[in-house]
């Protein structure tokens, strides 16, 4: 009696440690998938991967239901067309002390989903989102849940095998999912080969792919489903793994939820009910060596997990202390160990842009400002004076003229006129806010905004906001302030003195733009070829005037002076309505060109001759007084303009440059500080090509270290547990 308690003892002593056991493989199982979703969210080498189970099948083998079976929801996309157009790696988390299940897209980053419809709607529009000319894609999709209901599983589900593609789908279609297929089978993976009851085995794909990589079966379990559509003897027959032997042989399944529980929230034990009830009431499926059942297949797939789990332990312990070692060394000689976060780039990046913006702030301040305004200005001054007065042919006689004269007094009062009634306002502002643009545009491009294209249009767009916001506000405050010099404009001997010396300097330069230009053309087209040309121009000139004055249609201008103006010449020699054999035949000896150069050096001719002589006349002791001012238009044109720009520069300065200034970096902050949260600033630094290669490389050395940290704990535990399971034996 004695010795059968002794036996009993020890039958309860093995049931115990088996019991044990399991949970310890279990545990070693659930670490290892953690494990493993740590390695798949880094790039690593082919060595380092852990084994999943690759759900395989054809269109409608019943895949489908068999995942949702085990999950326990319907959550996969359905449809009549084709929905499962990329890999979808699931994860299945177990989780024993809660009653919460979700899903969880961590590419996404949408948090907990509670609502497996809702998870169902995302699959389909991912799925979805690859074009129905490509059909399938590469790129995984995934997705991980949390339950009390699911075991610890890792499975990947892919597109179905197909026999013909449809008119819309692309002819290669059917070579790209068995190429995908074939990527994803490979070892150390599990396949999970579905096929269907009512299908011969001889033409199940499944079954064809798996051998073709698993010629002995010994890392393929075939799932037969819809059990309820044949007969009870010829299912046996199937699952008894007679015809086309596996290692793991093959599971029966129905996978048919019973309506009455189709709204409950997890429908996994009523359809493991309604399934071991339809298996119980046909005595031929409890026969020795058949398995059936949602509820068998579940442990199954755990088995031989954790056994494929197992085996790659210490292989995978090798690989990854080899790679942490590389990266350790890479970022030892890359980066100096330096660490680096999105945030402090972020910080960096602000400061940088603050920064260059300060310094532009300070170059840019009033006289720069004056001096964009006046220039503008000063060049309106030129323009007026070349319409108004060089074209003039009584210029000449500006000089003895009486200085009551009213011919002069109304011209000098119609080109002050025409300057400060110019819309100083507007064309000032908008002159400074082009230049304030042009020179955010440089920010924009320096460094490190222009590894960040968005950020840098957005700033930009902020940046015309609030000039745009300010610019009718400054015109007006302008305009009004000219105002005054549109009735009289005053103007005392040093105001005068200082306006002669700038117009001296403006017209000085005016006459060496001229004369480079006039020396271009000699150099392009020759000095003989152009003298001619120009001879030609002129005489035709003459000649075609001189016919218009004996026949009567028009007045003559006096041309005895050689220095015709291009107007007169352009009016003759371009527009001539006048027909001449003779005049034609000579025309042939020059090209077009040639006569437009021409006409262009007569100008600048002209031109320079003009130029000459009013910058004798405003070095005359006659333009030494303002007293004088008709004599000397030019200076006094000058001299308003600069009254004009010094009283725009003010109010720009107060009303938008000051505003500009102070409000820009606070945009900055609103934008890269308190506008961003934790992943749009890490997606923004990973913009910068060098920074993304930091981080990355600085992430996979983190992510590799607590691998290993986990790596080393789980083998401890696993050599212990090994070592007491062969103590036990």
């Amino acid at each position: 009696m004695s010795g059968e308690k002794d036996d009993d003892d020890d039958d309860d002593d093995g049931k115990s440690f088996r019991k044990k056991s399991s949970d310890q493989f279990m545990n070693l199982t659930k670490k290892l998938i953690e494990v493993r979703n740590i390695l798949m969210s880094i790039d690593h080498e082919e060595g380092l991967k852990l084994p999943s189970i690759v759900v395989i099948g054809s269109q409608s083998s019943g895949k489908s239901s068999v995942l949702e079976a085990i999950v326990g929801h319907e959550f996969l996309p359905k449809g009549s067309n084709m929905v499962t157009r990329r890999p979808i790696e699931l994860t299945l988390i177990h989780t024993p002390k809660s009653k919460e299940e979700y899903g969880e897209f961590p590419q996404l980053g949408l948090g907990k989903i509670h609502d497996f419809s809702h998870i169902q709607q995302t699959l389909r529009d991912l799925n979805l989102a690859v074009p129905e000319s490509e059909c399938v894609s590469n790129k995984p999709i995934e997705l991980r849940i949390y339950s009390a209901n699911v075991p610890d599983l890792t499975l990947i589900d892919l597109p179905g095998y197909i026999q013909i593609n449809n008119k819309n789908q692309p002819e290669t279609l059917k070579d790209k999912i068995v190429e995908l297929c074939e990527q994803y089978i490979r070892e150390p993976n599990i396949i999970l080969a579905v096929c269907a009851a009512d299908v011969d085995l001889a033409n199940s794909e499944a079954l064809k792919a798996g051998r073709k990589v698993d010629p002995l079966g010994l890392r393929t379990l075939g799932v037969i489903t819809k059990m309820d559509l044949v007969e009870p003897e010829i299912g046996a027959a199937i699952l008894r793994n007679s015809d086309y032997p596996l290692h793991l042989g093959y599971i029966g399944v129905v996978c048919k939820p019973p309506a009455s529980i189709k709204n409950k929230k997890n429908i996994t034990s009523a359809l493991i009910r309604h399934e071991d009830q339809f298996f119980r009431s046909n005595y031929v499926y409890s026969q020795r060596g058949i398995q059936v059942g949602i509820g068998t297949l579940r442990k199954k797939l755990m088995e031989v997990l954790e056994e494929g789990m197992a085996k790659s332990l210490f292989s995978i312990v090798g690989a990854v202390q080899k790679e942490l070692e590389e990266s350790r060394y890479q970022f030892k000689v890359q980066y100096n160990d330096r660490r680096i976060t999105a945030e402090s780039y972020v910080a960096e990046t602000i400061d940088s842009i603050k920064q260059n913006f300060k310094n532009f702030a300070y170059s840019f301040g009033k006289p720069q400002v004056r001096l964009e305004v006046r220039s503008m200005l000063e060049q309106k001054v030129m323009d007026l004076c070349a319409e108004l007065y060089w074209t003039d042919n009584k210029i000449v006689d500006l000089p003895k003229a009486p200085i009551d004269e009213l011919y002069w007094k109304y011209k000098l009062d119609m080109s002050s006129a025409a300057l400060t009634k110019s819309g100083i306002g507007r064309t000032s502002t908008q002159l400074v806010v082009g230049v304030l643009m042009a020179n955010m545009e440089k920010i924009a491009l320096m460094e490190p905004l222009n590894n960040h294209p968005d950020t840098s249009s957005k700033l930009l767009s902020l940046s015309n906001e609030i000039l745009r916001n300010k610019f009718h506000t400054t015109s007006d405050q302008v305009e009004n302030c000219v105002k005054p010099y549109k009735h009289e404009v005053e103007c005392s001997e040093q105001e005068w003195t200082d306006g002669v010396k700038r117009t001296i300097s403006l017209i000085e330069k005016e006459l060496e733009n001229c004369n480079r230009a006039l020396q271009n053309i000699k150099d392009t087209v020759g000095k003989k070829k152009l003298r001619a040309a120009i001879k030609y121009v002129i005489d035709d000139a003459k000649r075609v005037q001189a016919q218009a004055r004996d026949s009567g249609e028009g007045t003559v201008v006096d041309n005895g002076n050689e220095t015709s103006t291009l107007t007169q010449v352009q009016s003759v020699v371009v527009n001539d309505t006048i027909e001449d054999n003779d005049s034609d035949r000579h025309r042939l000896h020059f090209n077009p060109k040639v006569i437009e150069k021409a006409i262009e050096a007569i100008f600048l001719r002209d031109r320079s001759m003009i130029l000459k002589y009013r910058l004798a006349a405003l070095k005359s002791r006659q333009c030494k007084s303002p007293e004088n001012k008709q004599y000397c238009p030019e200076a006094f044109l000058n001299m308003v303009a600069e009254k004009l720009a010094y009283t725009a520069v003010m109010f720009i300065q107060v009303e938008l440059l000051n505003e500009f200034f102070f409000q820009f970096p606070r945009e900055v902050d609103n934008l890269l500080v308190y506008g961003m949260n934790k992943n749009q600033i890490l997606l923004f630094a990973k913009e910068n090509p060098k920074i993304r290669k930091h981080l990355e490389l600085q992430e996979k050395k983190r992510k590799l270290e607590e691998v290993m940290e986990k790596l080393n704990y789980i083998s401890r535990d696993a050599s212990g547990w090994l070592g007491s399971a062969n103590g036990s034996h």
